[in-house]
């Protein structure tokens, strides 16, 4: 499982820092950064963490334009907010259910993310038990045993009245 600290590692290991600043740096003692960087540069999730980032493509322009016109708002005219794009979805759900249950299942998203979707998912798939004690349960069970066995007590018999004058 990528940790957070095993993630600052990898950007700071990105970001051309030695094993041992990474580890620094993602918040590991300074005593024992030289090992724990040496550790986590062999970590199969923190390459394969490193591999996916490195595979993100970042457009820049190569060579700036000379004299390219750039807008420059006034001073005094507020910004616009930017709205937050949502997350691109393969199809609209009317269950949400059915959307936690794609959130856990696609592997692009964070290991975060997907574990909090089964969290939030978990209690409509796999209910709690009921509210029974202990002690209730250990009736039941001593019921549920006693009729079984070929020893148990036997049940009493039952009495008819017959209130008929006769």
């Amino acid at each position: 499982m990528l940790t957070a600290q095993k993630r600052k590692f990898a950007v700071a290991l990105m970001s051309g820092m030695s094993q041992k600043d990474a580890a620094i740096k993602a918040g590991y003692s300074e005593k024992s950064a030289r090992s724990k960087g040496s550790q986590l540069a062999k970590d199969p999730e923190v390459i394969a963490f490193i591999e996916r980032k490195k595979k993100e493509n970042i457009d820049v322009d190569e060579v700036p334009a000379y004299r390219k016109n750039v807008y420059t708002p006034a001073v005094n005219t507020p910004e616009k907010i930017p709205v937050p794009e949502s997350p691109p979805t393969v199809g609209t759900y009317d269950d949400p259910l059915k959307f936690l249950m794609a959130v856990m299942n696609d592997a692009g998203e964070e290991i975060d993310v997907r574990k909090d979707a089964a969290k939030a998912m978990l209690p409509y798939i796999h209910p709690k038990k009921g509210e029974t004690g202990k002690k209730d349960a250990r009736n039941a069970a001593a019921k549920v045993a006693a009729g079984a066995s070929k020893f148990g007590a036997m049940t009493p018999p039952k009495l008819v009245v017959n209130n008929k004058k006769g």
